[in-house]
């Protein structure tokens, strides 16, 4: 479904809005955005700028995950969510995350994951703001796409598989800046904290129908067999402070 109405939906689907990947550090403009297309000029000035400047930190960038995020205050509400991640220790990772994998693509926000020595330092209140990456990873949701021509699709899952042995117990917190599934324009309101989610039940649609979707555009992905070949991944204890949008109703404050 194309985000480019402006009536709430609670799923959107952006990939119809992103440009064709260029070879340029200037890409078109993604229509959905509001705004006059990059002069000459611009384009001439930003692509002599990623020639002479250093990008340090987006060159730690080292891994690519997608997985879907769910509005804390509003449960009905996700969106798909493309994480490009760096380590900063082997205890804090960041990520920047986009709504597509390509050139025109939106940020839409952030992710933090720790681990859990960290995150039970935290005080109980801020604890609450964070989400576990169990359901993810072992629905075979949160999946790391395969570049293409890279190595072997068995090589590729193997390597997947140890990546997800470490996400599994790690927590997350997310904040979203551009809520691109109700059709803004442009980054609007205040950021929205988001979550995670635990139970096939908590999907406000089919979940099944949405992976297949979301699969269909990253070749060689097959949630159900990574699902499958996940089923030996260890599910780690993880604190009852965490994931507390599904929590706080049926527990006191």
């Amino acid at each position: 479904m194309s985000n480019n109405n402006t009536t709430s939906t609670k799923y959107s689907d952006t990939r119809e809005d992103v440009p064709t990947p260029s070879l340029a550090c200037h890409d078109p403009a993604n229509p959905s955005i509001p705004g006059s297309p990059k002069t000459t000029l611009s384009s001439a000035l930003e692509t002599g700028a990623s020639l002479a400047q250093d990008f340090s930190p987006v060159k730690s960038i080292c891994a690519h995950l997608n997985a879907f995020h769910v509005y804390a205050s509003d449960p009905t509400r996700f969106v798909e969510a493309n994480h490009y991640c760096a380590h900063l220790t082997e205890d804090v990772r960041q990520c920047i995350l986009y709504d597509s994998p390509n050139p025109g693509a939106r940020i839409l926000g952030i992710e933090y994951m720790i681990t859990p020595k960290l995150y039970e330092t935290l005080p109980q209140q801020e604890r609450r703001y964070w989400h576990t990456h169990v359901f993810e990873v072992k629905s075979g949701m949160l999946i790391m796409p395969k570049p293409p021509g890279l190595m072997p699709q068995a090589a590729w899952e193997k390597a997947e598989k140890t990546e997800m042995e470490k996400v599994v117990t790690l927590y997350g917190k997310i904040y979203h800046l551009w809520q691109v599934d109700r059709g803004d324009k442009l980054p609007l309101g205040e950021p929205q904290l988001m979550t995670s989610f635990t139970d096939e039940s908590q999907f406000p649609v089919d979940m099944e129908k949405v992976l297949d979707e979301r699969d269909q555009r990253f070749p060689g992905a097959d949630w159900r067999a990574k699902r499958e070949g996940r089923k030996d991944i260890e599910v780690p204890e993880m604190h009852p402070d965490a994931d507390w949008t599904w929590k706080k109703d049926k527990q006191k404050q």
